[in-house]
């Protein structure tokens, strides 16, 4: 069985006690690790058991895979930015007839940032698709007017002489008082009911475990977040996996189906009649 996420702090976090064999009675996967556009690919060919996708890829994916209960990013204050360089920014926050003509780097066409800036400035153009690590490079060069930011560089924008424009998920809870549902872990519905709880299961536990051993999974982390700064690092997986991530709970639910509907409304994806849940 295939499971894939990201290096990125909060995946490896989350998944180092499953893929070490830490849990008794787990079952066993190979680990994939690819970038979240990537990752949204590899979904929509089918070539990944368990992943983790974005929610925008979810509405594209809704027929063939199911979400798990837990392992997921959402949260709040940790949501997508939209930024550019300093001296051209005007020190207020933008409107969406603002951004008209921008160029705009986005990680990603199915990401959840992307969904995001559709459903803040419908009708955009622009947008150049770039891996996410490359884009406040390519803001700060000029080869772009603005670029779409997730990750770490939420913390490190600053340091590339780069001003915040929009604050995507500050926008998203003010318009509709929810958290921010960014990342799931998805399990293809053709797995059955037995294997995904087992895989429910494990998420759950493996989740558990890096809390309850903070220190057991810190070297598989720092291998796999190469260059990132140990605090940036910490800090990353204290915005990304919060009380969400072991449980969406009825909130986090409700976040999700809005999220899901105002997508299928703005012409993002389908409309589906598929059950969110794997064991729904």
């Amino acid at each position: 069985m295939i499971l894939a996420y990201s290096p990125c702090p909060n995946d490896t976090y989350i998944f180092h006690a499953w893929i070490s064999g830490l849990l008794p009675g787990a079952p066993q996967v190979e680990e994939r690790l690819l970038d979240i556009d990537a990752l949204n690919d590899l979904a929509r060919v089918g070539q990944a058991d368990v992943c983790k996708i974005s929610f925008h890829a979810f509405g594209h994916l809704r027929d063939r895979y199911a979400l798990l209960h837990s392992g997921g990013a959402l949260g709040r204050g940790c949501g997508p930015l939209l930024v550019t360089r300093a001296d051209k920014a005007s020190g207020r926050p933008a409107d969406p007839g603002a951004l008209s003509g921008l160029s705009v780097a986005i990680p990603g066409r199915w990401t959840t940032a992307a969904l995001l800036l559709r459903l803040f400035a419908p009708g955009l153009e622009g947008l150049r698709v770039m891996p996410y690590d490359r884009i406040m490079p390519a803001v700060e060069a000029g080869e772009v007017d603005a670029g779409l930011i997730i990750h770490e560089s939420r913390f490190t924008y600053p340091d590339h002489g780069l001003s915040a424009l929009v604050d995507l998920g500050e926008w998203w809870e003010r318009e509709t008082g929810h958290p921010i549902p960014l990342g799931a872990i998805a399990v293809r519905r053709d797995l059955g009911e037995e294997l995904a709880g087992r895989v429910e299961q494990a998420v759950r536990a493996s989740l558990e475990h890096a809390r309850a051993n903070p220190a057991a999974s810190r070297a598989y982390i720092e291998r796999h977040a190469q260059e990132m700064d140990p605090d940036v690092c910490r800090r990353h997986i204290d915005l990304y996996v919060t009380g969400f991530s072991l449980d969406y709970g009825d909130e986090g639910e409700t976040a999700i189906r809005d999220l899901l509907q105002r997508g299928a409304q703005a012409g993002a994806f389908p409309s589906s009649e598929k059950s969110l849940f794997w064991d729904r």
